[in-house]
C-alpha cells in the first residue's frame, strides 16, 4: 500500500527545493507566536519570541504574561525550560513579578540611546560578520533592517514617528 504525498512534498517536487516544516504556536493563553526551529535551543526561541511581542507592542506593559505551568502546557516543553524562560525575562528586566497579580510586561527604563545602541552591540557584529561571509552589500544590508523596522513599527512609522522613542 502507497501512502499519498504531503502537500508540502508535492510542492518540493514542483519547485525543486526542500520545504522546511516548522511547528507555530500561538494560543489565547500565550500571547505571542513562537516557530519552533531545529539546530536552536527551545529557550532561545521562546525569549527571542516574547521579546519580539514586547518590541513590536504586541504585549504592552502591564499586561499579564504566561505562568511557567501555562507555558509548559501550551507550548508542549517542558516546565523546568518554561521557569529558566520567564526567569531569564525577569532578570532582564522586562518582566516583573506582582503580589497577588501574576508575572505582567514591565515598564522599559528610561535610558539615553547610546546606552540602548551599545547593548546591541554583539547582535550588532555578529550580523555584520555574517552578512559579509554571505556577500551581502551594507546598502542590501540596510534595506533589510529598514524593512524590518517598518514591519516590527506597524504603524507608529507611518506617524513619522520611527518606533525610535528618544
Amino acid at each position: 500500500m502507497q501512502r499519498e504525498a504531503s502537500s508540502h512534498e508535492v510542492l518540493s517536487k514542483k519547485i525543486g527545493v526542500a520545504v522546511k516544516c516548522t511547528m507555530r504556536y500561538s494560543t489565547r493563553v500565550i500571547p505571542f507566536r513562537v516557530s519552533f526551529r531545529s539546530g536552536i535551543s527551545l529557550f532561545e526561541q521562546i525569549v527571542y519570541a516574547a521579546k519580539k511581542a514586547m518590541v513590536s507592542g504586541q504585549m504592552r506593559p502591564g499586561d499579564a504574561f504566561p505562568s511557567v505551568r501555562a507555558l509548559s502546557r501550551e507550548l508542549k516543553i517542558n516546565p523546568n525550560t518554561a521557569h529558566k524562560v520567564v526567569a531569564h525575562l525577569l532578570n532582564e528586566g522586562l518582566l516583573e513579578s506582582r503580589p497577588g497579580i501574576g508575572t505582567v510586561v514591565a515598564e522599559l527604563p528610561d535610558s539615553t540611546k547610546k546606552e540602548r545602541t551599545q547593548l546591541l552591540g554583539n547582535e550588532i557584529e555578529e550580523l555584520v560578520v555574517e552578512a559579509k561571509r554571505l556577500g551581502i552589500e551594507r546598502e542590501q544590508m540596510l534595506e533589510a533592517i529598514d524593512a524590518h523596522w517598518r514591519r516590527l513599527s506597524g504603524d507608529r512609522q507611518k506617524r513619522g514617528d520611527g518606533g525610535g522613542g528618544e
